[in-house]
Order: structure tokens, then C-alpha cells, then sequence
């Protein structure tokens, strides 16, 4: 109880030390106020001046010359002057051009005690006369309630301000005649009683600005300061970077910004668990903000830390920091990964600076040994490349710079085509032609590649129409499906819905998944998967062979087509091991059910061995490049391919 009591007088006087924010909330509130009373003061002081200049100079017939203006005015004009001359500090102040807080609460206090000094001034005039110390009242009203202090602060300099001008009012005021004047008991009541409402108004008024500072403190480092960490924020690091950079004496070719990740976090909060997994984040970023003190940094997202550090320590940071990955984490492997990117001006923003550092780091990602990749104009290229497709995807699927190519797929036993597959290509004004693995893999990071992939299926629906219209012959097609493909939009509506408008049969669409699309969110995919089979459409399993999972794939999914990768091929004809896996692979496809299709044929003995071993379809350069609709009709029209409509399924 007695604590509490303690506590609550502590708040209430405020003799607990506030934050340097809190601190220079109220120095700034205190100049805000200063300049509206400086203001005002300017105002009467005219006023007052010209009364004077009127009431005793021109209507009392006296010359109205400097000396005779100065007799009855002087007073009026050091308190004008003075407030001019403060009122122009609070402006500079408030425009960034004087920041000491302590200078400024001098200056505010020499004003405070000027301004209750000449009250003190007029009013012991007027007591002198039998008058009310009214000025002196006002002044110390107006004072008390703008600027404002710690409450005992303000509480010593009231009481010590009032009592002792009170003492000297009764001990030193005499009338013209010599009589001394004291103060009457019924105006000593109401001095004491304007005293302690004073006091108290001041209290409020403090404990208000004191909620409104703690309010904004918050909101202040909630915008600066990461949530989960407490070390900075990327808000906080591109203002305090962008400030850096804008003091000329700051040379931009002597730093470079750090964009470190700590790859291999996932498995640790995998199998230690997400609260685990923040404790450490908290603990790194702890080491990390001690690490890079004398630097600029933040934690940007997730297990991303940015800083921006003087270049030619560049590798005593990235030691140290390697350290703290590297020691004491045994029962996970982690292992630190950084991207660095050197400012080529002053005048580029932050955020670009480290999204090119990330992207230099990414390109290390699951590289054992390396740690260290700087951004370079090589990289530049590819990374201003990667934007513009991200920026320009919308635009090459409206003005049709993505075409799609049909790659045809044969029957092994008579090289009759029997399919094809849609293949993407980019077409670009700007770039010329754009390979698909400079697009899909950015398309994919960016979590984009659903634009691209929504438009290829509409594309070839539509194409599929036009020769069921025209009565060409038609072969079934199979498309490619991203595992995001399944996340960011419905593809089993989407697929429905263009089957229904474009009037396609079923089973002429065939759904291509690569065996790493099945590795993540199984529940979800294993139920589109099946929605498709209800419907009709064909399921194949692409790049069989290129993963690590193929096999456990197999027993738990069922296709109608498995889709042996290429990686098979190379060099098959003196790779007598690469022949016994692939003739293993057939036998097997074919006590499971399914039947296979090999890619990448570009020899006589790739498609000679593969016929041998039962493999049904091929498709390679030794049959056909990919190639626009256009042309596939017309090689198919002048029977340069040759098509058969016996069904692939």
C-alpha cells in the first residue's frame, strides 16, 4: 500500500525521469506555445505602445520626440524586442535549424521571466497605488499555463515566485506619500487561492501533454521499431539511410548495403517450433544490433536482416555475424548467407539498394561453403530484367507478347503425333525473345506466374475451338500446372469454365504436375487433383527422375501418364547405368497403370532405345521444336507431321 502510495505521488509530481522522446515532446510543445505568446505579446506591446505614445506624448502636448517616446515606452519595447527575438528562435527551432533542447528551455525560461518580471514590474505600481497586482496575476497565468514544466519544478518556481513577491510587496511597497502598503487578509486569501489553481492547472495541463507524449512515443516506435525483435525496423532503416546519405560529407562509393538471411530457418521452426523459433530470432537480432552498433541496421522480415555498413569493414561484419549462425545451434544446420550492394549515388532509394543486395544473396542460396555474393553488373542485368518482367507481365498477356508454342508429342511406334504440349514464350518489343527460364522462374518468386499460366490455358482452348471449327485435325494438348497455380486461384473452376465456353471435350486437355508441385499442401492438392480426375481431364506427372521424391509420389497419387525427365538422356548411349534406370522406370509405370512419355529425344539411339524398352510416347528437336499453332497446322496440312486421334489415355 505504501508503494502505491509512493508511486502515485511520484506520477503525480513527476519525479520519475521521462525518455529523451518524452523530454523533447515537451520542449516542443513548449516552443509551439511560445510562439502563439510571443505572438500575442507582439500584438499588445504595439498596442500598448502606440496608447502611450497617444495617451502622455501627443494629447499631453508633449514633443513627440525619441527621448520623450522612450520615457513612457521603454518597458514596452524591451518586452517587444525580447518576444521578437524569441519568437524568431521557435521558427528556427520548428524549422530544423536549431535542435539543443537545453538551449531552447533557457531561452524559453528567460522568457517566461521576463514576461512575469514585468508584471511583477506594472503590478507593484499599481499595489503601490491601491490596486490589485492584476499584471502580475496575468502574466503569471499566462506563463503557467503555456509553458510547461515538471509539476514540483513548477511548483518551486510558482511558490518561490509567489511568496516571495508577496514578501515584497508588504516589505517594500510605499505609497507618494511614504505610507507603506501591505496586502489585506481577504486579498492574501485570494492570492494563495489563484496560487494553488494555478498549480493545479499546470499539473493537468503537464499530466495531458504527458499522455499525449507517451501516446505518440508509442506510436513513434511502433513505427520504427520490429514488433517481435525490438531492433529496428526497414521503416526506420530507409529514413535513417535516406538521412545519411543526404549529409554531404557521407561518400556513397564508401558504403554498401548488407542483405543477410539465414537460410535453413524454416527446418529449425519446423521441428523446434514457432516459439522457439522467435526466441532465437530475438536472440540473433540481439547479437546482430551489438555486431552492427556503429552502422545502420534493421531486421526487414522474417530471418532478413539489412544494414548498411562502411565498405571496407564489410568483412568484419560478415565474419562476425557468420560466427554468431554458425555457434552453439548444433541440433539445426544453419548457415548465414549475405548480399551486398554498393550505392552507385546518393540519391538512390534504400528499399532498391537492398532488394538488389537480396537478390546478389539469393543466387548463393543452397550453395555449401559460399557466403558472401556482391551485386555486379552482371547481376545487374539479369536483376533489371527480372523487373521488368514482373512489372510487364500484365501488359505482355494484354498486347499479346506471350504466344504459346506446341511442342508435338509422337507415338513411339510410328512417329505419328499423337499430342503436343503448350510451352510459353515471351516475345518482347523491347528485349526480343525471352527464353521461359528468365520469366517463369521470376513469375513463380513473385508469386505471379498464375497470369501467365490462366492466359497459356485460355490461349490453347481457344486455338483447340478454331480447329474443331474449321474441321482441322485436333490432338489432345497438355498444360503445365505451378504448385501456385493451385494456391493463388481455383484451376479446377478455371479449367471448367473454359472447357464449357470454348467447347472443348475433357479429355483433349491433359493436367501437367511437376513432382515438386506435389511436395507442399498435399490435402489440397491430392482433393483438386481428384476433382479433376472426376471430370475427366488426364493427369500426368512431369520431371519424373529430377527430384528427391518421385517414388514416395507414386504410391501416394495416381496419373495417367508419367513424364520421364531428360536428365536420362545425357550421354544414354554410354550410360549403361542411365539404361537400366530408365528401362526400370517403364516396367514399373506399367505394373502401376500408367503409360510413359520420355522428353528431350534428340538422337537415333535415344529414340531407338526408348521404342525398345516400351516407352509409348517421345517428344524432342528429334521430332519437332516447339513451334506457334500457325505453323503446327500448317506442317500438319502439308503431312509433314503426321497426326493419328487414337487416344494417348
Amino acid at each position: 500500500m505504501g508503494s502505491k502510495i509512493m508511486n502515485f505521488i511520484a506520477d503525480l509530481f513527476g519525479f520519475r525521469k521521462n525518455s529523451a522522446y518524452i523530454a523533447r515532446h515537451n520542449t516542443d510543445a513548449n516552443v509551439s506555445s511560445s510562439i502563439y505568446m510571443t505572438t500575442v505579446t507582439i500584438l499588445i506591446e504595439i498596442w500598448m505602445i502606440i496608447r502611450y505614445i497617444k495617451r502622455y506624448v501627443l494629447d499631453a502636448g508633449e514633443p513627440a520626440d525619441f527621448v520623450t517616446v522612450m520615457k513612457y515606452t521603454r518597458n514596452f519595447w524591451i518586452l517587444l524586442i525580447l518576444a521578437l527575438a524569441v519568437l524568431i528562435y521557435a521558427l528556427c527551432y520548428k524549422m530544423g535549424k536549431i535542435r539543443s533542447r537545453i538551449l531552447t528551455d533557457i531561452v524559453m525560461i528567460i522568457f517566461a521571466g521576463s514576461c512575469v518580471g514585468f508584471g511583477m514590474y506594472v503590478s507593484h505600481l499599481d499595489f503601490a497605488s491601491g490596486k490589485m497586482v492584476t499584471c502580475f496575476l496575468t502574466m503569471s497565468l499566462y506563463v503557467a499555463c503555456l509553458l510547461i514544466w515538471k509539476p514540483y519544478v513548477s511548483m518551486l518556481i510558482l511558490g518561490t515566485m509567489f511568496f516571495g513577491y508577496a514578501c515584497y510587496l508588504n516589505h517594500y511597497t510605499f505609497t507618494e506619500e511614504g505610507i507603506q502598503v501591505t496586502m489585506r487578509s481577504g486579498d492574501w486569501v485570494n492570492y494563495v487561492t489563484f496560487l494553488i489553481a494555478l498549480a493545479m492547472v499546470a499539473i493537468s495541463i503537464y499530466h495531458q501533454r504527458l499522455s499525449e507524449a507517451r501516446k505518440s512515443e508509442e506510436l513513434e516506435r511502433a513505427a520504427i521499431e520490429d514488433d517481435l525483435t525490438g531492433v529496428p525496423n526497414q521503416y526506420y532503416f530507409s529514413r535513417q539511410c535516406e538521412e545519411l546519405m543526404k549529409d554531404w560529407s557521407t561518400n556513397p562509393a564508401k558504403k554498401i548495403y548488407l542483405f543477410l538471411n539465414i537460410e535453413n530457418f524454416k527446418t529449425y521452426n519446423d521441428q523446434l517450433g514457432y516459439e522457439k523459433g522467435n526466441e532465437f530470432l530475438k536472440h540473433i537480432a540481439g547479437r546482430f544490433a551489438e555486431i552492427f552498433s556503429d552502422a545502420i541496421f534493421a531486421r526487414q522480415s522474417d530471418d532478413h536482416f539489412i544494414a548498411l555498413v562502411d565498405a571496407e569493414r564489410k568483412d568484419e561484419y560478415i565474419s562476425k555475424a557468420d560466427a554468431e549462425i554458425g555457434g552453439g545451434h548444433s541440433e539445426i544446420y544453419l548457415s548465414l548467407k549475405v548480399g551486398g550492394y554498393r550505392p552507385l549515388s546518393r540519391e538512390e532509394a534504400p528499399l532498391i539498394c537492398c532488394d538488389r543486395a537480396r537478390y546478389a544473396c539469393g543466387l548463393i542460396k543452397n550453395q555449401y561453403g559460399k557466403t558472401y555474393r556482391e551485386y555486379d553488373k552482371a547481376l545487374g542485368e539479369s536483376f533489371h530484367l527480372r523487373q521488368y518482367v514482373v512489372n510487364h507481365i500484365d501488359q505482355a498477356v494484354a498486347e499479346g507478347y506471350i504466344q504459346v508454342y506446341y511442342q508435338p508429342v509422337v507415338f513411339s511406334k510410328d512417329g505419328k503425333v499423337c499430342g503436343c504440349e503448350a510451352l510459353a514464350r515471351w516475345i518482347d518489343p523491347k528485349h526480343g525473345f525471352l527464353s521461359p527460364g528468365k520469366f517463369i522462374p521470376v513469375l513463380e518468386e513473385c508469386k505471379q506466374i498464375h497470369k501467365l499460366d490462366s492466359y497459356i490455358y485460355e490461349t490453347v482452348c481457344r486455338d483447340m475451338h478454331l480447329s474443331i471449327e474449321r474441321d482441322e485435325p485436333v490432338v489432345p494438348v497438355s498444360m503445365n500446372f505451378s504448385r501456385l497455380d493451385f494456391e493463388l486461384m481455383d484451376v479446377v473452376k478455371l479449367m471448367s469454365d473454359l472447357v464449357e465456353r470454348y467447347d472443348i471435350p475433357k479429355d483433349m486437355l491433359h493436367i501437367e504436375v511437376t513432382e515438386s508441385t506435389l511436395s507442399e499442401n498435399q490435402e489440397k492438392l491430392q482433393a483438386d487433383l481428384a476433382r479433376f480426375r472426376e471430370l475427366g481431364f488426364a493427369l500426368w506427372l512431369d520431371d519424373f527422375g529430377s527430384g528427391y521424391s518421385s517414388l514416395n509420389v507414386l504410391k501416394d497419387y495416381k496419373f495417367d501418364v508419367l513424364k520421364v525427365d531428360m536428365v536420362f538422356l545425357h550421354n544414354l548411349k554410354e550410360n549403361e547405368s542411365a539404361q537400366h534406370i530408365l528401362s526400370c522406370i517403364i516396367e514399373m509405370a506399367d505394373k502401376l497403370g500408367m503409360q510413359t512419355l520420355t522428353e528431350g529425344i534428340e538422337t537415333d539411339f535415344d529414340a531407338e532405345f526408348l521404342t525398345k524398352i516400351g516407352c509409348g510416347r517421345l517428344q524432342g528437336y528429334y521430332y519437332a521444336k516447339p513451334m506457334p499453332y500457325a505453323a503446327l497446322q500448317d506442317k500438319i496440312a502439308t503431312g509433314e507431321l503426321k497426326v493419328t486421334l487414337e487416344d494417348m489415355t
